[in-house]
This record gives structure tokens, sequence and C-alpha cells, in this order.
């Protein structure tokens, strides 16, 4: 399984840049994206960002991620999905 990280890049040449998530850094490529700025989060796939990222939606991956984690070790993981509890899954409208 391969999981995107919503990373926010500190700094950026414009081929690559150094990018920060939950206290880790690492250089990745920016090479798919046209040039962006420093403080912007972006979703990384294997060391590459792929596109840009709003607040909300990184919020929210990052609070998946963590929930997940939660989960895989026995803990109470409710909280990271608040936006899903009480609802029912849908079907998209072509399955129905």
């Amino acid at each position: 399984m391969c999981l995107g990280l919503p990373m926010t890049i500190i700094e950026t040449d414009g081929m690559s840049a150094l990018c920060e998530y939950a206290n880790e850094q690492r250089r990745v490529s920016v090479m798919l994206l046209s040039e962006p700025p420093v403080g912007a989060k972006v979703l990384v796939h294997i060391d590459t960002a792929v596109r840009l990222l709003d607040d909300d939606e990184a919020r929210l991956i990052a609070d998946a991620l963590e929930g997940r984690d939660a989960a895989l070790n026995d803990h109470d993981c409710d909280r990271f999905f608040a936006d899903l509890i009480g609802q029912e899954p849908q079907l998209p409208e072509h399955l129905r």
C-alpha cells in the first residue's frame, strides 16, 4: 500500500523542496508542480509532490493517518474520523 503524506514546504529551489511532516524532514521533487512557495502544503508520494493541498485537506489527511496509527495500536480512533461518525456510507450515483 502506498500512502501520500501531507507535507509542508520548508525551502525550495524550484526543482526540489525540503518538506516536513510529523517532525520528519525529507527532500522531495516538486517538478510536477508549478513552483510551489515555501509554506505550501503538498501531497507527497514516493518523494514526489504530486499536488497542492489546502489547509483543511492537509489536516484531514493527517488526522486519517493518525487515526490509522491509533487503530493499529488498539487505541480509540473515533476522534480522528469525527466527520464520518454517524454517517451511513452512500453509493456513488452510478452504482445505485
